[in-house]
C-alpha cells in the first residue's frame, strides 16, 4: 500500500521541480460510509501523495489511513471555526501544497462542511479535483424499491415536528423519491407523523449502510415501524417515495392540513 513520503522529502522536491512555486491542488475526495474497504484506489493515492488531510473528524480519517496502511499529516476541518481554518488551508494551497479534503464519510460538502475551503481555492485560482466514492443517498436509494430517475435530498431533517410535517408534505407531492439524513430518535417521529398524513406511502429506512449491523426495512411507516428496534444504529437514511409511491391524495393531504394546524407534539 502506497505510504506518505517524508514532509521533508517533499519540499526539497517541490523546491527542485517548482521553481515557478506553483500552487497545490485541493483534492475534495470521498470515503467510505461504513466499511473501510469501500473507498476507492484512486482515494488510496491521493492519500498517501498530499501533503495534508483536511478532515472533520481526524480520529475516523486516521482510523481509515491505519487500515490501509497509510501515513500521513492530518489536520481538522470543522466543525468550527471553518473560515479560519479555511484561510489557514488555502495559504498551504498558494504555497504549493497539496490538500485533501474529506468528511466523516462519504463525500465532503453533501450535508458536511466544506463549500468555505473549495470556494476559496476557486476565488484563487486554485486547481479542484473530484475524487469520487461511495454515498449514502446513492447507497440507499439502489436498495430503496423506488423509481429513482429523478429524486430530492433534503440533507439532516431537523426534529422539530412542525418542519418535519412541512418537509414530509412536499416530499409527498412530488415526483420522485425524497431522501434524507436523520437519527434514531426524528426517524420514529418520521414514521409516526407519515402514518398519521398519508399511511399508504411507502417508505425505506437505511440503517448503518455497509456496517456489519446494517439493516433496511421497506414498507409503509406502520410496517417499517413495527420492525424497528432499540438496538438499531443512529446513522439513518431514510427514502420516501413521491407521488409513485401513493403518496399525498386529496384525503391526505386534508389529513395533513389539520395535522399540521393542530400543531401536535410528535412523541
Amino acid at each position: 500500500m502506497p505510504t506518505k513520503r517524508s514532509q521533508q522529502n517533499a519540499g526539497a522536491s517541490r523546491t527542485s521541480v517548482n521553481p515557478l512555486n506553483r500552487k497545490g491542488t485541493l483534492y475534495v475526495v470521498a470515503v467510505s460510509i461504513g466499511h473501510p474497504d469501500d473507498v476507492t484506489v484512486r482515494a488510496i493515492r491521493t492519500f498517501g501523495e498530499a501533503d495534508i488531510i483536511a478532515s472533520e473528524d481526524p480520529n475516523m480519517t486516521q482510523q481509515l489511513l491505519m487500515h490501509h496502511g497509510i501515513q500521513a499529516t492530518v489536520t481538522s476541518y470543522g466543525p468550527r471555526n471553518l473560515r479560519e481554518k479555511a484561510a489557514v488551508l488555502l495559504q498551504r494551497l498558494q504555497r504549493g501544497s497539496d490538500v485533501a479534503l474529506v468528511s466523516d464519510c462519504g463525500s465532503p460538502l453533501v450535508a458536511d462542511p466544506g463549500h468555505f475551503l473549495v470556494e476559496a481555492a476557486h476565488a484563487h485560482g486554485i486547481p479542484v479535483v473530484p475524487v469520487p466514492g461511495p454515498s449514502a443517498i446513492i447507497a440507499a436509494l439502489t436498495v430503496a424499491g423506488f423509481s429513482c430517475e429523478s429524486f430530492h435530498f433534503l440533507g439532516h431533517l431537523p426534529s422539530a415536528s412542525s418542519r418535519i410535517v412541512r418537509s414530509l408534505i412536499d416530499s409527498l407531492r412530488r415526483d420522485g423519491p425524497t431522501v434524507v439524513f436523520c437519527t434514531r430518535t426524528v426517524v420514529v417521529r418520521i414514521l409516526k407523523t407519515l402514518d398519521s398524513i398519508s399511511p399508504r406511502s411507502l417508505v425505506a429506512v437505511a440503517y448503518d449502510l455497509t456496517k456489519p449491523n446494517e439493516r433496511i426495512i421497506h414498507g409503509t411507516a406502520c410496517e417499517v415501524r413495527a420492525q424497528l428496534s432499540s438496538a438499531q444504529g443512529e446513522d439513518v437514511t431514510l427514502v420516501l417515495a413521491g407521488k409513485d409511491g401513493t403518496g399525498l391524495d386529496g384525503q391526505g393531504a386534508r389529513r395533513a392540513q389539520s395535522f399540521s394546524s393542530r400543531r401536535i407534539k410528535i412523541r
